[in-house]
């Protein structure tokens, strides 16, 4: 099962909660790695051993050339690169995978909720269904996991643990003869639409789109079945893996060689002592990058039995329970309703804490502090207004708008100073009565008030009937006993209520009468 550590770094601390996991052994680096680098330590000590005791002179002038080539060429080979893409590659697929497995329950919600009744049929129904389900998914998974098929090597294991009968047992066996060569995990979802169809017609369900929506669900979770199928069918590329596995190992082979302390006076290794006792750096070297290998190699399929692979028989355990939880022990069953504590209130202006040091007030838009600057507009305004009146033209009324004014502040954006004659070229000047800037611009708020008037007017007054001027309203109200009783019959064109306008009574209380 997927090793859990969650809880560990809830909180992070002074001292870092990774470093507490590193002495975790189940699920570790440490359980992947440790025979390739024992294997690695074991080739590098028999080479120097060999190099510093066995051989002579010719010789190991002759390693020293190998030894120094590798070394040189060693950093062709594009490890990081290749290996970090193809992990990169391995986990999106392995967190596909995961959420790819269907979960019974919103199949169960639906069933509990559409099939209605308390006989042993209703419930056989329910019961079945949702049986049919579990067994879809338990055939899906013995054919992708080792684990679910070490547990149920054949159908009669299957029969044991009750999600299949004799009688299911011996169609599947008919139709495995008839056609061999294909999977036969659909079957179950279609014996269970069927069932979904025949307590339709029974009116156990009582609804056409309860059937839609039962039906919709099976279709879906025989849809993910069939996209773990795809999974276990579909790898990543061998040729990737191959490259990936080829880089790897090719590398540390070439690390072997190439990382060798060697006598001569001209190497890298003359005056580093420390090569010379034991290589540190290279067999840190050889944990990261093997154990970024090994990491790719247990995720690529995680339905198997590694540390880190999914618990799929945890899975069909709890798929069954709930489901029949679901569809038989909850069905139609709900605590009696009470009011709740806030009954009166409405809704709680705060909920209760522990420790009311914890909480925490609303969230900060990231707006709260900013200072609103003047407008563009504002700023054209009072620049007018100073040109006036260092002018003396204040018996002038001048007919501006908005437009304007922007169109003359960005033609004079670069200029330290606005002119009057600046201001003349942009607007239009008329000789008017002596009015200050206060007044023009409560002048042009009447006016544009009264252009809103009469198009208000003109709006209603093209909606007004010509002919009788009145408006026609009807009045939607609940049906009363009596006029059920009567039935719906047609009103006339005649008999439509006509209500003059200035009578329509403004009181939503009509509506609940």
């Amino acid at each position: 099962m997927t090793v859990t550590y969650t809880a560990n770094v809830s909180t992070s601390r002074l001292l870092s909660n990774f470093l507490r996991l590193l002495f975790r052994w189940r699920g570790s680096i440490y359980k992947l790695v440790w025979a390739d680098l024992i294997v690695f330590l074991g080739l590098y000590l028999i080479l120097a051993i060999t190099y510093r005791l066995f051989m002579n002179d010719a010789t190991r002038k002759a390693f020293e050339s190998v030894a120094t080539y590798c070394y040189t060429h060693a950093s062709l080979i594009p490890l990081s690169f290749v290996l970090g893409f193809y992990v990169s590659i391995v986990m999106t697929r392995w967190w596909a995978q995961y959420t790819t497995i269907p979960w019974p329950d919103s199949v169960a919600t639906l069933v509990s909720s559409s099939v209605h009744g308390f006989d042993d049929r209703a419930r056989a129904m329910r019961r079945t269904i949702l049986r049919y389900v579990c067994l879809c998914q338990v055939i899906v998974f013995t054919m992708i996991s080792p684990s679910v098929k070490k547990r149920f090597p054949t159908y009669d294991q299957i029969i044991e643990a009750g999600l299949l009968q004799e009688n299911e047992k011996n169609i599947i066996a008919t139709l495995d003869l008839a056609f061999p060569h294909y999977p036969k995990h659909w079957m179950p979802i279609v014996w269970a639409a069927s069932i979904v169809m025949r307590a339709r017609k029974e009116n156990k369900i009582r609804d056409d789109y309860a059937v839609k929506s039962i039906i919709d669900e099976l279709n879906h979770f025989r849809g993910q079945c069939g996209f773990l199928l795809y999974y276990d069918w579909v790898s990543v590329p061998l040729v990737y893996t191959q490259v990936v596995t080829l880089a790897t190992y090719t590398f540390f082979l070439c690390s072997v060689i190439g990382q060798q302390w060697i006598e001569n006076p001209r190497s890298r290794t003359a005056t580093n002592k420390i090569d010379q006792y034991f290589p540190i750096m290279t067999v840190l070297q050889f944990f990261f990058y093997m154990g970024w290998l090994k990491v790719a190699e247990s995720l690529i399929n995680p339905f198997g039995e590694d540390d880190d692979d999914f618990e799929l028989n945890w899975m069909i355990d709890r798929n069954l329970a709930v489901s029949y939880l679901i569809v038989d022990e909850m069905h139609q069953d709900h605590p009696e309703l009470l009011k709740d504590q806030y009954w009166d209130e409405v809704f709680p202006n705060e909920l209760p804490y522990t420790d009311e040091s914890k909480r925490q007030g609303p969230p900060e838009a990231s707006t709260a502090k900013l200072v609103a600057s003047k407008t563009p507009v504002a700023e054209s305004r009072k620049a007018i207004e100073n040109v006036m009146q260092r002018s003396g033209s204040t018996s002038t009324f001048i007919s501006w708008s908005t437009s304007e004014i922007l169109r003359m502040r960005n033609h004079n954006m670069n200029n330290s100073r606005v002119t009057f004659r600046d201001i003349n070229s942009n607007l239009k000047v008329k000789p008017a009565a002596s009015l200050n800037l206060e007044e023009l611009i409560e002048q042009r708020h009447r006016e544009r008030s009264e252009r809103l008037r009469h198009r208000f007017l003109n709006m209603r007054s093209n909606q007004r009937p010509s002919s009788s001027g009145r408006y026609k309203v009807t009045v939607l109200r609940p049906p009363s006993p009596r006029s059920s009783d009567l039935g719906s019959q047609p009103i006339s064109e005649g008999e439509e209520e006509h209500v003059e306008e200035s009578a329509v009574p403004n009181n939503k209380q009509d509506k609940y009468e």
